[in-house]
Protein backbone atom coordinates (compact mmCIF):
# COMPACT_ATOMS: atom_id res chain seq x y z
CA UNK A 1 0.00 0.00 0.00
CA UNK A 2 1.14 3.20 -1.00
CA UNK A 3 1.26 6.38 1.18
CA UNK A 4 -1.48 7.90 -0.87
CA UNK A 5 -3.51 5.11 0.01
CA UNK A 6 -2.74 4.77 3.46
CA UNK A 7 -3.69 8.74 3.43
CA UNK A 8 -7.15 7.74 1.69
CA UNK A 9 -7.77 5.28 5.23
CA UNK A 10 -6.76 7.62 7.08
CA UNK A 11 -8.91 10.36 5.91
CA UNK A 12 -12.08 7.82 5.33
CA UNK A 13 -12.07 7.11 9.13
CA UNK A 14 -11.41 10.64 10.10
CA UNK A 15 -14.31 11.45 8.19
CA UNK A 16 -16.77 8.34 9.89
CA UNK A 17 -15.61 9.58 13.08
CA UNK A 18 -16.51 13.68 12.76
CA UNK A 19 -18.33 14.37 9.65
CA UNK A 20 -20.58 10.93 9.20
CA UNK A 21 -20.98 10.20 12.72
CA UNK A 22 -22.02 13.49 14.07
CA UNK A 23 -25.04 13.60 11.68
CA UNK A 24 -25.74 9.57 12.29
CA UNK A 25 -25.62 11.18 15.95
CA UNK A 26 -28.44 13.41 15.21
CA UNK A 27 -30.11 11.84 12.39
CA UNK A 28 -30.19 8.04 12.92
CA UNK A 29 -29.74 5.91 9.80
CA UNK A 30 -32.91 4.02 8.07
CA UNK A 31 -31.28 0.22 9.17
CA UNK A 32 -28.78 -1.06 11.59
CA UNK A 33 -27.08 -2.98 8.70
CA UNK A 34 -27.29 -2.12 4.89
CA UNK A 35 -26.84 -5.43 2.50
CA UNK A 36 -27.91 -6.14 -0.63
CA UNK A 37 -30.57 -8.83 -1.57
CA UNK A 38 -27.54 -11.47 -1.55
CA UNK A 39 -26.69 -10.61 1.82
CA UNK A 40 -23.71 -8.85 0.76
CA UNK A 41 -22.94 -5.67 3.36
CA UNK A 42 -22.66 -2.38 2.31
CA UNK A 43 -20.36 0.54 3.50
CA UNK A 44 -21.61 3.74 3.15
CA UNK A 45 -19.03 4.74 0.71
CA UNK A 46 -15.89 3.13 -0.70
CA UNK A 47 -12.70 4.09 -1.44
CA UNK A 48 -9.66 2.98 -3.56
CA UNK A 49 -7.42 0.66 -1.34
CA UNK A 50 -10.81 -1.34 -0.76
CA UNK A 51 -11.85 -2.15 -4.14
CA UNK A 52 -8.42 -3.16 -5.67
CA UNK A 53 -8.81 -3.79 -9.04
CA UNK A 54 -5.87 -4.95 -11.50
CA UNK A 55 -7.85 -3.33 -14.72
CA UNK A 56 -5.92 -5.61 -17.07
CA UNK A 57 -6.50 -8.87 -15.29
CA UNK A 58 -10.05 -7.71 -14.37
CA UNK A 59 -12.21 -5.73 -16.58
CA UNK A 60 -9.89 -5.50 -19.70
CA UNK A 61 -11.42 -4.20 -22.90
CA UNK A 62 -14.82 -4.74 -24.62
CA UNK A 63 -14.93 -7.89 -26.61
CA UNK A 64 -11.90 -9.26 -25.11
CA UNK A 65 -11.29 -11.87 -22.22
CA UNK A 66 -12.11 -11.95 -19.55
CA UNK A 67 -15.71 -9.82 -21.63
CA UNK A 68 -16.31 -8.28 -18.07
CA UNK A 69 -16.98 -4.68 -19.49
CA UNK A 70 -19.24 -6.78 -22.75
CA UNK A 71 -18.82 -9.41 -25.26
CA UNK A 72 -18.92 -6.51 -27.86
CA UNK A 73 -16.58 -4.37 -28.88
CA UNK A 74 -19.22 -1.77 -29.64
CA UNK A 75 -22.19 -3.36 -27.36
CA UNK A 76 -25.33 -0.91 -28.22
CA UNK A 77 -23.00 2.08 -30.11
CA UNK A 78 -23.04 -1.02 -33.25
CA UNK A 79 -26.86 -2.09 -32.42
CA UNK A 80 -29.18 -2.65 -29.51
CA UNK A 81 -30.15 -5.80 -27.48
CA UNK A 82 -32.51 -7.76 -29.45
CA UNK A 83 -35.92 -6.88 -27.86
CA UNK A 84 -38.19 -10.18 -27.89
CA UNK A 85 -41.50 -10.36 -25.92
CA UNK A 86 -42.31 -13.69 -24.86
CA UNK A 87 -45.04 -14.58 -26.14
CA UNK A 88 -47.85 -17.31 -26.98
CA UNK A 89 -51.05 -18.66 -25.82
CA UNK A 90 -54.70 -20.72 -26.88
CA UNK A 91 -53.98 -21.84 -30.46
CA UNK A 92 -51.06 -21.62 -33.37
CA UNK A 93 -53.36 -19.09 -35.55
CA UNK A 94 -53.89 -17.06 -32.09
CA UNK A 95 -50.20 -17.20 -31.19
CA UNK A 96 -48.98 -16.14 -35.27
CA UNK A 97 -51.20 -13.22 -34.69
CA UNK A 98 -49.51 -12.14 -31.69
CA UNK A 99 -46.05 -12.45 -32.99
CA UNK A 100 -47.01 -10.37 -36.32
CA UNK A 101 -48.40 -7.76 -34.31
CA UNK A 102 -45.20 -7.59 -32.26
CA UNK A 103 -43.06 -7.27 -35.18
CA UNK A 104 -44.98 -4.45 -36.64
CA UNK A 105 -44.21 -2.87 -33.37
CA UNK A 106 -40.70 -2.68 -33.68
CA UNK A 107 -40.08 -6.17 -32.22
CA UNK A 108 -36.67 -7.66 -33.31
CA UNK A 109 -36.87 -11.22 -32.15
CA UNK A 110 -39.41 -13.53 -31.54
CA UNK A 111 -39.96 -16.01 -28.05
CA UNK A 112 -42.53 -18.65 -27.86
CA UNK A 113 -44.73 -19.38 -24.66
CA UNK A 114 -45.66 -23.31 -25.00
CA UNK A 115 -48.70 -24.67 -22.88
CA UNK A 116 -48.04 -26.92 -20.13
CA UNK A 117 -48.77 -29.91 -21.85
CA UNK A 118 -46.51 -29.20 -24.68
CA UNK A 119 -43.87 -28.63 -22.30
CA UNK A 120 -44.65 -31.66 -20.85
CA UNK A 121 -44.57 -33.79 -23.83
CA UNK A 122 -48.24 -34.29 -23.90
CA UNK A 123 -50.68 -33.85 -26.75
CA UNK A 124 -53.58 -31.30 -26.59
CA UNK A 125 -56.02 -34.76 -26.54
CA UNK A 126 -53.84 -36.42 -23.88
CA UNK A 127 -56.25 -37.23 -20.43
CA UNK A 128 -52.86 -35.52 -18.83
CA UNK A 129 -53.75 -32.42 -21.16
CA UNK A 130 -57.20 -31.49 -19.69
CA UNK A 131 -57.76 -28.13 -18.69
CA UNK A 132 -54.55 -27.00 -19.65
CA UNK A 133 -54.48 -26.29 -23.48
CA UNK A 134 -53.46 -23.35 -24.67
CA UNK A 135 -53.47 -21.39 -20.76
CA UNK A 136 -50.15 -20.80 -20.04
CA UNK A 137 -48.91 -20.83 -24.01
CA UNK A 138 -49.26 -22.16 -27.34
CA UNK A 139 -50.25 -25.42 -27.77
CA UNK A 140 -48.60 -27.26 -30.30
CA UNK A 141 -48.71 -30.95 -30.53
CA UNK A 142 -47.56 -31.51 -34.15
CA UNK A 143 -46.03 -29.77 -37.43
CA UNK A 144 -49.24 -28.85 -38.44
CA UNK A 145 -49.11 -26.84 -35.38
CA UNK A 146 -46.04 -25.26 -35.50
CA UNK A 147 -46.36 -24.33 -39.62
CA UNK A 148 -49.69 -22.27 -38.45
CA UNK A 149 -47.64 -20.72 -35.69
CA UNK A 150 -44.81 -19.36 -38.06
CA UNK A 151 -47.41 -18.64 -41.26
CA UNK A 152 -46.37 -15.92 -43.21
CA UNK A 153 -43.16 -15.15 -41.23
CA UNK A 154 -39.57 -15.95 -42.50
CA UNK A 155 -37.74 -18.11 -40.56
CA UNK A 156 -34.80 -16.95 -42.37
CA UNK A 157 -35.49 -13.08 -41.29
CA UNK A 158 -35.91 -13.55 -38.07
CA UNK A 159 -34.73 -15.17 -34.50
CA UNK A 160 -36.72 -17.64 -32.24
CA UNK A 161 -36.17 -18.65 -29.19
CA UNK A 162 -38.45 -21.34 -27.74
CA UNK A 163 -38.80 -21.91 -24.01
CA UNK A 164 -38.88 -25.35 -24.37
CA UNK A 165 -36.60 -27.93 -22.28
CA UNK A 166 -37.55 -31.54 -21.88
CA UNK A 167 -39.27 -32.10 -25.34
CA UNK A 168 -36.65 -29.77 -27.10
CA UNK A 169 -35.00 -31.32 -29.81
CA UNK A 170 -38.15 -32.54 -30.67
CA UNK A 171 -39.86 -28.68 -30.91
CA UNK A 172 -36.74 -27.80 -32.61
CA UNK A 173 -37.27 -30.83 -34.95
CA UNK A 174 -40.91 -29.32 -36.50
CA UNK A 175 -38.96 -25.86 -36.11
CA UNK A 176 -36.03 -27.21 -38.72
CA UNK A 177 -38.86 -29.19 -40.70
CA UNK A 178 -41.32 -26.32 -41.19
CA UNK A 179 -38.12 -23.96 -42.56
CA UNK A 180 -37.27 -26.45 -45.04
CA UNK A 181 -41.15 -26.21 -46.27
CA UNK A 182 -39.99 -22.49 -46.21
CA UNK A 183 -37.07 -23.02 -48.48
CA UNK A 184 -34.94 -22.09 -45.34
CA UNK A 185 -31.78 -24.09 -44.85
CA UNK A 186 -30.86 -25.02 -41.35
CA UNK A 187 -27.81 -23.22 -41.69
CA UNK A 188 -29.45 -19.81 -42.42
CA UNK A 189 -31.62 -20.38 -39.00
CA UNK A 190 -30.81 -18.30 -36.04
CA UNK A 191 -32.15 -18.86 -32.56
CA UNK A 192 -32.36 -20.47 -29.43
CA UNK A 193 -33.74 -23.65 -27.56
CA UNK A 194 -34.03 -23.65 -23.64
CA UNK A 195 -33.29 -27.11 -23.58
CA UNK A 196 -32.01 -26.58 -19.77
CA UNK A 197 -33.33 -29.64 -18.18
CA UNK A 198 -30.96 -29.18 -14.09
CA UNK A 199 -32.80 -26.01 -13.76
CA UNK A 200 -36.11 -27.73 -14.05
CA UNK A 201 -35.22 -30.33 -11.05
CA UNK A 202 -34.13 -27.62 -9.20
CA UNK A 203 -36.61 -25.02 -9.91
CA UNK A 204 -39.20 -25.14 -12.46
CA UNK A 205 -40.34 -28.59 -12.45
CA UNK A 206 -41.54 -28.92 -16.49
CA UNK A 207 -39.08 -32.11 -16.61
CA UNK A 208 -39.87 -35.74 -18.40
CA UNK A 209 -37.15 -38.15 -18.19
CA UNK A 210 -34.33 -38.39 -15.38
CA UNK A 211 -31.06 -36.69 -15.59
CA UNK A 212 -28.83 -39.14 -17.59
CA UNK A 213 -31.17 -39.88 -20.27
CA UNK A 214 -32.11 -36.12 -20.66
CA UNK A 215 -28.37 -35.23 -20.52
CA UNK A 216 -27.73 -37.65 -23.79
CA UNK A 217 -30.88 -35.84 -25.53
CA UNK A 218 -28.83 -32.17 -24.70
CA UNK A 219 -25.10 -33.56 -25.85
CA UNK A 220 -27.34 -34.27 -28.88
CA UNK A 221 -28.65 -31.36 -29.64
CA UNK A 222 -24.62 -29.78 -29.16
CA UNK A 223 -23.80 -32.00 -32.28
CA UNK A 224 -26.26 -31.67 -34.32
CA UNK A 225 -26.34 -27.82 -33.70
CA UNK A 226 -22.60 -27.59 -34.30
CA UNK A 227 -22.88 -30.04 -37.68
CA UNK A 228 -26.11 -28.83 -39.23
CA UNK A 229 -27.30 -25.70 -37.73
CA UNK A 230 -24.07 -23.80 -36.79
CA UNK A 231 -26.07 -20.56 -36.15
CA UNK A 232 -28.35 -21.55 -33.79
CA UNK A 233 -27.75 -21.82 -29.67
CA UNK A 234 -28.69 -25.43 -28.56
CA UNK A 235 -29.13 -24.56 -25.30
CA UNK A 236 -29.85 -21.45 -23.00
CA UNK A 237 -28.29 -22.09 -19.99
CA UNK A 238 -31.32 -20.59 -17.14
CA UNK A 239 -30.64 -18.40 -14.27
CA UNK A 240 -33.99 -16.96 -14.22
CA UNK A 241 -36.01 -20.00 -13.03
CA UNK A 242 -33.61 -20.39 -10.29
CA UNK A 243 -33.98 -16.88 -9.38
CA UNK A 244 -38.25 -17.03 -9.62
CA UNK A 245 -37.89 -19.96 -7.40
CA UNK A 246 -36.22 -17.21 -4.68
CA UNK A 247 -33.04 -17.79 -4.71
CA UNK A 248 -30.12 -14.85 -4.57
CA UNK A 249 -28.29 -13.23 -6.83
CA UNK A 250 -25.34 -14.96 -6.13
CA UNK A 251 -26.82 -18.35 -6.19
CA UNK A 252 -28.67 -17.37 -9.33
CA UNK A 253 -24.82 -17.15 -11.02
CA UNK A 254 -23.49 -20.38 -8.85
CA UNK A 255 -26.21 -22.80 -9.90
CA UNK A 256 -26.43 -21.58 -13.46
CA UNK A 257 -22.87 -22.00 -14.07
CA UNK A 258 -22.59 -24.88 -12.41
CA UNK A 259 -25.01 -26.40 -14.71
CA UNK A 260 -23.52 -25.21 -17.59
CA UNK A 261 -20.00 -26.89 -16.23
CA UNK A 262 -22.08 -29.87 -16.24
CA UNK A 263 -23.45 -29.85 -20.36
CA UNK A 264 -19.78 -28.84 -21.50
CA UNK A 265 -18.62 -31.96 -19.00
CA UNK A 266 -21.20 -33.92 -20.46
CA UNK A 267 -20.43 -32.89 -24.31
CA UNK A 268 -16.68 -33.61 -24.04
CA UNK A 269 -17.31 -36.97 -22.21
CA UNK A 270 -19.63 -37.75 -25.75
CA UNK A 271 -16.74 -36.88 -27.74
CA UNK A 272 -17.31 -33.53 -28.73
CA UNK A 273 -14.42 -30.66 -29.49
CA UNK A 274 -15.10 -28.02 -26.94
CA UNK A 275 -14.33 -25.80 -29.13
CA UNK A 276 -16.97 -26.60 -31.58
CA UNK A 277 -20.08 -26.70 -29.75
CA UNK A 278 -19.16 -23.96 -26.78
CA UNK A 279 -19.32 -20.49 -29.38
CA UNK A 280 -22.89 -21.32 -29.38
CA UNK A 281 -23.72 -21.63 -25.94
CA UNK A 282 -25.97 -18.99 -24.32
CA UNK A 283 -27.20 -18.24 -21.12
CA UNK A 284 -30.54 -16.92 -19.43
CA UNK A 285 -30.54 -14.51 -16.66
CA UNK A 286 -33.22 -13.13 -14.00
CA UNK A 287 -33.34 -8.79 -13.53
CA UNK A 288 -34.41 -8.33 -10.10
CA UNK A 289 -34.99 -5.24 -8.06
CA UNK A 290 -32.18 -4.85 -6.38
CA UNK A 291 -30.41 -2.20 -9.48
CA UNK A 292 -26.60 -2.00 -8.67
CA UNK A 293 -26.46 -5.82 -7.33
CA UNK A 294 -27.91 -7.13 -10.70
CA UNK A 295 -25.64 -5.09 -12.56
CA UNK A 296 -22.60 -6.28 -11.15
CA UNK A 297 -24.08 -10.38 -11.25
CA UNK A 298 -24.18 -9.64 -14.76
CA UNK A 299 -20.46 -8.69 -15.13
CA UNK A 300 -19.60 -11.42 -12.62
CA UNK A 301 -21.10 -13.81 -14.41
CA UNK A 302 -19.51 -12.80 -17.48
CA UNK A 303 -15.95 -12.73 -16.22
CA UNK A 304 -16.66 -16.27 -14.02
CA UNK A 305 -17.60 -18.08 -17.31
CA UNK A 306 -14.84 -16.52 -19.21
CA UNK A 307 -12.39 -18.12 -16.60
CA UNK A 308 -14.37 -21.17 -16.00
CA UNK A 309 -14.04 -21.92 -20.06
CA UNK A 310 -10.13 -20.98 -20.53
CA UNK A 311 -9.04 -22.32 -17.49
CA UNK A 312 -11.08 -25.41 -16.58
CA UNK A 313 -12.08 -26.80 -19.92
CA UNK A 314 -8.55 -25.36 -22.19
CA UNK A 315 -11.16 -23.73 -24.74
CA UNK A 316 -8.73 -21.83 -27.27
CA UNK A 317 -11.43 -20.24 -29.28
CA UNK A 318 -12.34 -16.82 -27.45
CA UNK A 319 -15.95 -17.05 -28.61
CA UNK A 320 -15.95 -20.34 -26.07
CA UNK A 321 -15.19 -18.05 -23.75
CA UNK A 322 -18.03 -15.21 -24.22
CA UNK A 323 -20.98 -15.54 -22.24
CA UNK A 324 -24.00 -14.69 -24.77
CA UNK A 325 -27.36 -13.97 -22.58
CA UNK A 326 -30.92 -13.17 -22.64
CA UNK A 327 -32.48 -10.82 -19.46
CA UNK A 328 -36.05 -11.22 -18.67
CA UNK A 329 -37.80 -9.30 -15.89
CA UNK A 330 -38.49 -10.84 -12.69
CA UNK A 331 -42.12 -11.87 -12.85
CA UNK A 332 -42.12 -12.93 -9.23
CA UNK A 333 -41.68 -9.46 -8.34
CA UNK A 334 -45.37 -7.96 -10.29
CA UNK A 335 -47.81 -7.82 -8.29
CA UNK A 336 -51.61 -8.05 -8.35
CA UNK A 337 -52.31 -4.96 -5.74
CA UNK A 338 -51.81 -1.34 -7.87
CA UNK A 339 -50.14 -3.32 -10.56
CA UNK A 340 -49.28 -0.03 -12.76
CA UNK A 341 -46.49 0.06 -10.13
CA UNK A 342 -45.26 -3.68 -12.32
CA UNK A 343 -44.48 -0.69 -15.11
CA UNK A 344 -41.78 1.51 -12.63
CA UNK A 345 -40.54 -1.87 -11.60
CA UNK A 346 -39.86 -3.44 -15.13
CA UNK A 347 -38.25 -0.23 -16.38
CA UNK A 348 -35.47 -0.80 -13.23
CA UNK A 349 -34.76 -4.11 -14.27
CA UNK A 350 -34.59 -3.57 -17.67
CA UNK A 351 -32.02 -0.60 -17.27
CA UNK A 352 -30.23 -3.23 -15.21
CA UNK A 353 -30.20 -5.44 -17.73
CA UNK A 354 -28.80 -2.82 -20.54
CA UNK A 355 -26.28 -1.23 -17.73
CA UNK A 356 -24.69 -5.32 -17.36
CA UNK A 357 -25.01 -5.53 -20.83
CA UNK A 358 -27.14 -8.15 -22.12
CA UNK A 359 -27.51 -9.73 -25.42
CA UNK A 360 -31.38 -9.50 -25.92
CA UNK A 361 -34.26 -8.22 -23.74
CA UNK A 362 -37.89 -9.68 -22.72
CA UNK A 363 -39.85 -6.78 -20.05
CA UNK A 364 -42.95 -8.60 -18.44
CA UNK A 365 -45.97 -6.70 -19.06
CA UNK A 366 -47.79 -4.61 -16.19
CA UNK A 367 -50.59 -7.12 -16.04
CA UNK A 368 -48.73 -10.49 -15.70
CA UNK A 369 -49.77 -11.07 -11.95
CA UNK A 370 -53.27 -10.86 -13.03
CA UNK A 371 -53.50 -13.21 -16.56
CA UNK A 372 -52.43 -13.10 -19.39
CA UNK A 373 -50.99 -9.92 -20.61
CA UNK A 374 -53.32 -8.33 -23.08
CA UNK A 375 -51.97 -6.19 -26.36
CA UNK A 376 -51.93 -3.07 -24.93
CA UNK A 377 -49.57 -4.27 -21.43
CA UNK A 378 -47.52 -5.92 -24.32
CA UNK A 379 -47.24 -2.58 -26.07
CA UNK A 380 -46.26 -0.98 -22.76
CA UNK A 381 -43.61 -3.49 -21.96
CA UNK A 382 -42.04 -3.37 -25.45
CA UNK A 383 -41.88 0.63 -24.78
CA UNK A 384 -40.34 0.72 -22.23
CA UNK A 385 -37.34 -1.03 -23.73
CA UNK A 386 -37.57 0.91 -26.62
CA UNK A 387 -37.54 4.39 -24.34
CA UNK A 388 -34.47 2.65 -22.69
CA UNK A 389 -32.58 2.05 -26.15
CA UNK A 390 -33.71 5.29 -28.34
CA UNK A 391 -34.26 8.10 -24.92
CA UNK A 392 -32.10 7.30 -22.01
CA UNK A 393 -28.16 7.50 -23.33
CA UNK A 394 -27.13 4.60 -21.27
CA UNK A 395 -26.86 2.70 -24.74
CA UNK A 396 -24.17 4.79 -26.37
CA UNK A 397 -21.43 4.12 -23.94
CA UNK A 398 -19.85 0.97 -23.49
CA UNK A 399 -20.58 -0.42 -19.83
CA UNK A 400 -20.62 2.77 -17.95
CA UNK A 401 -20.84 1.84 -15.11
CA UNK A 402 -17.20 0.81 -15.24
CA UNK A 403 -14.94 2.19 -12.48
CA UNK A 404 -17.78 2.98 -9.73
CA UNK A 405 -15.57 1.47 -6.86
CA UNK A 406 -19.35 0.26 -5.81
CA UNK A 407 -20.02 -1.61 -9.03
CA UNK A 408 -16.38 -3.12 -9.45
CA UNK A 409 -16.82 -4.08 -5.66
CA UNK A 410 -20.13 -5.96 -6.09
CA UNK A 411 -18.63 -7.37 -9.40
CA UNK A 412 -15.89 -9.12 -7.47
CA UNK A 413 -17.96 -10.18 -4.43
CA UNK A 414 -20.10 -11.68 -6.27
CA UNK A 415 -17.78 -13.60 -8.33
CA UNK A 416 -16.47 -14.77 -5.16
CA UNK A 417 -19.04 -15.99 -3.24
CA UNK A 418 -20.48 -17.96 -6.80
CA UNK A 419 -17.15 -19.34 -7.14
CA UNK A 420 -17.46 -20.56 -3.19
CA UNK A 421 -20.50 -22.47 -4.47
CA UNK A 422 -19.37 -23.92 -7.35
CA UNK A 423 -16.04 -25.52 -5.24
CA UNK A 424 -18.81 -27.13 -3.17
CA UNK A 425 -20.87 -28.48 -6.12
CA UNK A 426 -17.40 -29.86 -7.84
CA UNK A 427 -16.75 -31.61 -4.58
CA UNK A 428 -20.35 -33.05 -4.69
CA UNK A 429 -19.55 -34.25 -7.73
CA UNK A 430 -20.42 -31.71 -10.14
CA UNK A 431 -24.30 -30.41 -10.77
CA UNK A 432 -26.01 -33.47 -12.27
CA UNK A 433 -25.04 -35.24 -8.12
CA UNK A 434 -25.83 -31.95 -6.52
CA UNK A 435 -29.66 -31.64 -8.11
CA UNK A 436 -29.95 -35.31 -7.77
CA UNK A 437 -29.06 -35.31 -4.36
CA UNK A 438 -31.28 -32.22 -3.19
CA UNK A 439 -28.55 -29.90 -2.55
CA UNK A 440 -29.17 -26.85 -5.21
CA UNK A 441 -33.17 -26.97 -4.57
CA UNK A 442 -32.70 -27.25 -0.44
CA UNK A 443 -30.40 -24.06 -0.75
CA UNK A 444 -33.30 -21.77 -3.02
CA UNK A 445 -35.83 -23.10 -0.54
CA UNK A 446 -33.75 -21.39 2.18
CA UNK A 447 -32.92 -18.35 0.49
CA UNK A 448 -37.13 -17.80 -0.52
CA UNK A 449 -37.72 -18.77 3.10
CA UNK A 450 -35.19 -15.79 4.09
CA UNK A 451 -37.00 -13.70 1.86
CA UNK A 452 -40.30 -14.38 2.58
CA UNK A 453 -39.96 -13.89 6.66
CA UNK A 454 -38.25 -10.44 5.63
CA UNK A 455 -41.25 -9.21 4.12
CA UNK A 456 -43.32 -10.35 6.36
CA UNK A 457 -41.53 -8.77 8.71
CA UNK A 458 -42.10 -5.21 7.08
CA UNK A 459 -37.98 -5.29 6.60
CA UNK A 460 -38.35 -5.67 2.90
CA UNK A 461 -40.67 -3.48 1.48
CA UNK A 462 -43.03 -4.24 -1.70
CA UNK A 463 -44.71 -1.15 -2.26
CA UNK A 464 -48.36 -1.81 -2.81
CA UNK A 465 -48.44 -4.89 -0.72
CA UNK A 466 -47.05 -4.68 2.99
CA UNK A 467 -46.57 -0.55 2.70
CA UNK A 468 -48.28 1.80 1.02
CA UNK A 469 -51.79 -0.05 0.39
CA UNK A 470 -54.79 1.52 -1.07
CA UNK A 471 -57.87 0.38 -0.67
CA UNK A 472 -58.39 -1.00 -4.27
CA UNK A 473 -61.52 -1.87 -6.74
CA UNK A 474 -61.24 -4.36 -8.97
CA UNK A 475 -58.79 -3.60 -11.60
CA UNK A 476 -60.08 -1.32 -14.43
CA UNK A 477 -57.61 -3.26 -17.01
CA UNK A 478 -58.66 -5.32 -20.07
CA UNK A 479 -58.15 -9.07 -19.28
CA UNK A 480 -57.42 -11.61 -21.83
CA UNK A 481 -58.75 -14.82 -21.39
CA UNK A 482 -58.39 -18.32 -23.44
CA UNK A 483 -61.80 -19.62 -24.23
CA UNK A 484 -62.33 -23.22 -23.18
CA UNK A 485 -63.25 -23.94 -26.47
CA UNK A 486 -59.53 -24.06 -27.70
CA UNK A 487 -59.00 -27.10 -26.14
CA UNK A 488 -62.00 -28.95 -28.05
CA UNK A 489 -60.69 -27.73 -30.86
CA UNK A 490 -57.23 -28.62 -30.91
CA UNK A 491 -58.67 -32.37 -30.02
CA UNK A 492 -60.23 -32.41 -33.36
CA UNK A 493 -57.54 -30.98 -35.33
CA UNK A 494 -55.50 -34.03 -34.03
CA UNK A 495 -58.12 -36.81 -34.75
CA UNK A 496 -58.08 -35.29 -37.90
CA UNK A 497 -54.39 -35.71 -38.60
CA UNK A 498 -54.50 -38.84 -37.01
CA UNK A 499 -57.30 -39.56 -39.96
CA UNK A 500 -55.56 -38.29 -42.66
CA UNK A 501 -51.88 -39.35 -42.22
CA UNK A 502 -49.57 -42.35 -43.22
CA UNK A 503 -50.05 -44.67 -39.98
CA UNK A 504 -47.52 -47.50 -41.54
CA UNK A 505 -45.41 -44.43 -41.89
CA UNK A 506 -45.78 -43.22 -38.35
CA UNK A 507 -45.65 -46.78 -36.90
CA UNK A 508 -41.96 -47.30 -38.41
CA UNK A 509 -40.62 -44.27 -37.38
CA UNK A 510 -41.54 -44.31 -33.81
CA UNK A 511 -40.42 -48.02 -33.64
CA UNK A 512 -36.91 -46.40 -34.99
CA UNK A 513 -36.88 -43.41 -32.61
CA UNK A 514 -37.51 -46.97 -29.39
CA UNK A 515 -34.65 -48.41 -31.13
CA UNK A 516 -32.48 -45.34 -30.84
CA UNK A 517 -33.07 -44.87 -27.53
CA UNK A 518 -31.67 -47.89 -26.35
CA UNK A 519 -28.53 -48.01 -28.33
CA UNK A 520 -26.60 -45.14 -25.69
CA UNK A 521 -24.79 -43.35 -28.74
CA UNK A 522 -27.35 -43.72 -31.79
CA UNK A 523 -27.75 -39.74 -32.91
CA UNK A 524 -32.00 -38.69 -32.34
CA UNK A 525 -31.97 -35.48 -33.89
CA UNK A 526 -32.41 -36.63 -37.46
CA UNK A 527 -34.72 -39.15 -36.68
CA UNK A 528 -36.86 -36.69 -34.63
CA UNK A 529 -37.01 -34.33 -37.97
CA UNK A 530 -38.18 -37.54 -40.01
CA UNK A 531 -40.70 -38.46 -37.32
CA UNK A 532 -42.52 -35.16 -37.28
CA UNK A 533 -42.37 -34.74 -41.17
CA UNK A 534 -43.88 -38.37 -41.15
CA UNK A 535 -46.46 -36.12 -38.88
CA UNK A 536 -45.87 -38.34 -35.97
CA UNK A 537 -47.05 -36.09 -32.81
CA UNK A 538 -45.04 -34.78 -30.12
CA UNK A 539 -47.05 -37.33 -27.76
CA UNK A 540 -46.45 -40.04 -29.47
CA UNK A 541 -42.76 -39.36 -30.04
CA UNK A 542 -42.31 -38.69 -25.91
CA UNK A 543 -44.41 -41.22 -25.09
CA UNK A 544 -41.97 -44.06 -26.69
CA UNK A 545 -39.01 -42.62 -24.87
CA UNK A 546 -41.50 -42.18 -21.40
CA UNK A 547 -41.60 -46.55 -22.56
CA UNK A 548 -37.85 -46.36 -22.67
CA UNK A 549 -36.07 -44.24 -20.05
CA UNK A 550 -39.20 -43.78 -17.44
CA UNK A 551 -39.53 -40.93 -15.36
CA UNK A 552 -38.07 -38.66 -13.04
CA UNK A 553 -39.11 -38.81 -9.73
CA UNK A 554 -38.06 -35.70 -7.38
CA UNK A 555 -36.54 -36.33 -3.93
CA UNK A 556 -38.57 -34.49 -1.42
CA UNK A 557 -37.03 -31.61 0.35
CA UNK A 558 -38.28 -30.73 3.77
Amino acid sequence: MDDEEKKIIEEKQRWRETTYAKVVARFPERKERFETASGIPLEPILTPPEVPVDYLRDLGFPGEYPYTRGVQPTMYRGRFWTMRQYAGYATAEASNARYRYLLEQGQTGLSVAFDLPTQLGYDADDEMAIGEVGKVGVSVSSIEDMRTLFRGIPLDKVSTSMTINAPAAVLWAMYIAVAKEQGVEPKQLRGTIQNDILKEYVARGTYIFPPRPSMRLITDTFRFGAEVVPRWNPISISGYHIREAGSTAVQEVAFTLANGIAYVQAAIDAGLDVDRFAPRLSFFFNAHNNFLEEIAKFRAARRLWARIMRERFGAQNPKSWRMRFHTQTAGSTLTAQQPMNNIVRVTLQALAAVLGGTQSLHTNSMDEALWLPTEQSVRVALRTQQIIAYESGVADVVDPLAGSYLIEHLTDEIERRADDYIRIIDRMGGATVAVEQGYMQAEIADAAYRTQRAIERGEQVIVGVNKFQVEEEEVALEQLKVDPAVEEAQRRRLAELRRRRDGQRVAEMLARIEEAARAPDEPMMPLFIAAVEAECTLGEICGVLREVWGEYQPKVIL
